[in-house]
């Protein structure tokens, strides 16, 4: 979006971490459609999740989705609810047998997080963790102290809070690999048959909040064991296609929306292409200059977060007031961090990250 489009919509630059901002052509899209999607007389709002109409929906979003990531046969696609979060105990609720061991690489507080609800199920080895950094870089691949026997390998594969971001999956051979995706999915492309299990909250990068996708392995549903709750059960969202319950219905056609979106876009290759160009502006501003100063190591740097800090602490809160109140919202850094932070999902616009440099250009002229 330019800044003359910015200024006719009446729109900011929103730098959240979520959730994030979404393709101003998908939001025009959708409102197009909110009073009566495409003539038959309703909103999708408002729509039976088992109509022909929504079917067709969330059928397209499935099949969008697999061209997208070039899923390969053999994946199941699901839309889920209940968050990142909720994955956290379902991954191992399901794969996690009592007796057994997951191996989980700690880079951030949500890897953290996705730690302690698997505690509640099995044993967790921490194959390797950067707590003691702070958390500022993704280890390295000889630093993975990983079990043969493990039931699953689980990553995070970007740390919105710390910036980080896994370059490329970690090597776990046969052990079946599951990431949290949740905030660079769609990022860029990834070969999905190297994971057993991929999930990922929406609200990031794919659409609004209130959706989750799981991508999961056929056979990784022979290891899930009998007696769980239903809704815990990845079988039987997979044997509902989705459906066993009503789904987010309108988050899902955003996703959908988005999706179509990145298509005529080009696809992940170009979308990579469009955010290593954003980022790589950001991060030349910073290091160009002794101001500010990243806060993550240069070969773990996010293409989606981008974190740094400056002189002191005065100076940061003045330069979020100041941000902020010239249409650059959503700068401060995580409460448990500090620090400044800015979010560039796929969705966010060049024009955005131009002005963000003019600013600190011109911040540091006033302030330096």
């Amino acid at each position: 979006m330019s800044s003359s489009e910015r200024a006719v919509a009446g729109r900011i630059f929103n730098f959240s971490a979520g959730p994030g901002c979404l393709p101003l052509a998908v939001l025009e899209e959708a409102q197009a459609d909110l009073v009566n999607y495409k003539g038959v007389g309703m909103s999708v709002l408002e729509m039976s999740h088992r109509s022909k109409t929504y079917d067709a929906i969330i059928k397209t979003a499935q099949a969008d989705l697999r061209e997208v990531m070039g899923i390969p046969d053999g994946y199941h696609v699901l839309f889920l609810q209940g968050g990142a979060s909720l994955q956290f105990s379902m991954v191992p609720l399901n794969f996690l047998p009592k007796d057994g061991s997951a191996d989980y690489i700690v880079t951030g507080a949500w890897s953290q997080g996705a730690v302690k609800e698997a505690k509640r199920v099995g044993n967790v080895n921490i194959a390797a963790t950067t707590e003691s950094e702070n958390f500022g870089r993704i280890p390295a691949q000889s630093e993975l102290k990983l079990a043969a026997d493990a039931s699953y390998v689980h990553f995070t594969s970007n740390n919105t809070i710390f910036g980080t971001e896994w370059a490329t999956e970690p090597e776990v051979g046969t052990v079946p690999l599951v990431c949290d995706a949740s905030s660079d999915i769609l990022c860029r492309s990834i070969d999905v048959s190297k994971y057993g299990l991929i999930y990922a909250g929406a609200q990031k990068n794919m659409g609004p909040a209130g959706v989750t996708t799981v991508i999961v392995r056929d056979d990784m549903l022979g290891r899930i064991p009998d007696g769980l709750h239903s809704m815990l059960d990845y079988r039987t969202h997979v044997k509902k296609e989705s459906l066993y319950n009503t789904p987010p219905c309108f988050s899902i056609y955003v996703v959908g929306l988005v999706l179509k979106w990145l298509k005529g876009l080009g696809g992940l290759e170009a979308m990579e292409q469009i955010n290593r160009e954003k980022a790589g502006m950001l991060y030349d501003a910073i290091d160009g200059t002794e101001f500010y100063r990243g806060t993550a190591a240069n070969d773990s740097r996010s293409l989606m977060n981008v974190t740094f800090r400056l002189p002191n602490e005065d100076l940061e809160k003045k330069f979020v007031a100041e941000a902020t109140a010239a249409g650059l919202d959503g700068l401060k850094g995580h409460r448990s961090v500090g620090g400044l932070r800015a979010s560039i999902y796929n969705a966010f616009p060049t024009a955005g990250v131009k002005a963000l440099i003019d600013f600190m250009k011109e911040f540091e002229r006033a302030n330096g």
